[in-house]
């Protein structure tokens, strides 16, 4: 497990001395990192007679539905029976997964805003946390919130917790978010929790096929368009960007986490520094980013994109248009450039 604070960890520990009720809510657009992990404390904590609802604001990707346990998952724009307003009105402990911050929520951010009598945990590694957490994991150097959340819970209750389920779901998060195991924060310790998954009975070829090879055709033809139809590129070669439209999502079939990974496609390139993807979206456009080496697009995204993330993987929101979008990313680019930072 990595080294975390244990003065947080027995403050969780006296938190959750007594059954309660839990509710975990991870960032909107979930991925595979927000599921797994929350998912994983679910299994838990229910396991230690809590009664916990897992809720996160909007859908998640068909390729990851068979994750075990995630039917259970309250899809908080699809609520019409306000199963999440309850669960949030009679909840003693709020935790907040894979999130520095409940706008990363939107609207499931402001219904948890909203009590003022439940004990809010942060359990997350992204960079600069949000204040107003009553208990604060915030380790941007983890390589994802699925490996925080496993020394948390061996910390708490030690390596006998890491079921099977447990460590199915925990891997899932670890996986798609170290690009398996390809990104940066690859430690030692995150090897050796992955060898504890991997001795509970973990089918890692299984898991990878149900992630990585369980596309639809759709999919596999948008993303030959979008790279021999939609990849730019700029400064010679190092710098790229995608992007689609609605219309040309709809002439694909498009479905929630189709154009997942097309961002990092660019950086197989030899020279590629830094690449980026448009997505339109209803209202907005969404602005994924990826970079390798010294190129911090975390930084870009925060300056240029009011988003954030981490260094080599980040994002942000544009509200114009695709081509004022471009524009503007284009411009930004070459400015980031002149002052030596790509």
């Amino acid at each position: 497990m990595m080294n975390i604070d244990l003065g947080r960890v027995e403050e969780l520990r006296e938190l959750l001395a007594e059954p309660c009720k839990v509710v975990v809510v991870g960032h909107t657009n979930p991925d595979g990192d927000a599921i797994g992990s929350s998912l994983a404390l679910a299994e838990v904590l229910t396991a230690r007679g809590h009664k916990v609802t897992c809720t996160l604001p909007n859908n998640y990707p068909y390729y990851l539905r068979w994750i075990p346990n995630s039917e259970n998952i309250i899809i908080y724009r699809n609520d019409e029976d306000h199963l999440t307003e309850k669960a949030l009105d009679e909840a003693d402990v709020i935790v907040c997964a894979d999130m520095n911050s409940l706008t990363r929520a939107d609207a499931l951010g402001e219904a948890v805003a909203k009590n003022s009598t439940a004990k809010r945990v942060l359990i997350d590694h992204h960079l600069f946390p949000a204040e107003g957490f009553d208990i604060m994991f915030s380790y941007p150097e983890s390589s994802s919130t699925a490996f925080l959340m496993y020394s948390i819970i061996v910390a708490l209750y030690g390596k006998e917790a890491i079921t099977t389920t447990v460590a199915t779901q925990l891997y899932v998060g670890i996986m798609t978010d170290t690009g398996n195991f390809a990104f940066s924060n690859l430690s030692p310790e995150l090897f050796q929790a992955v060898s504890v998954l991997a001795g509970s009975g973990i089918d890692i070829p299984q898991i990878y096929n149900n992630i990585y090879n369980s596309f639809t055709e759709g999919r596999a033809r948008l993303f030959g368009y979008a790279i021999n139809r939609k990849m730019k590129t700029l400064l010679g070669g190092k710098v790229a960007y995608m992007s689609l439209t609605e219309e040309e999502m709809r002439r694909f079939w498009f479905q929630q986490g189709d154009n997942e990974g097309f961002v990092n496609y660019p950086l197989t390139i030899k020279k590629m520094k830094m690449s980026a993807m448009f997505t339109a979206q209803q209202g907005f456009i969404r602005v994924s980013l990826r970079s390798r080496g010294d190129v911090d697009v975390d930084t870009f995204a925060r300056r240029y994109f009011n988003g954030g993330g981490h260094k080599n993987a980040a994002g942000g929101k544009s509200f114009v248009s695709m081509d004022e979008t471009i524009e503007h990313y284009i411009k930004s680019v070459h400015e980031y450039h002149e002052e030596g930072l790509v």
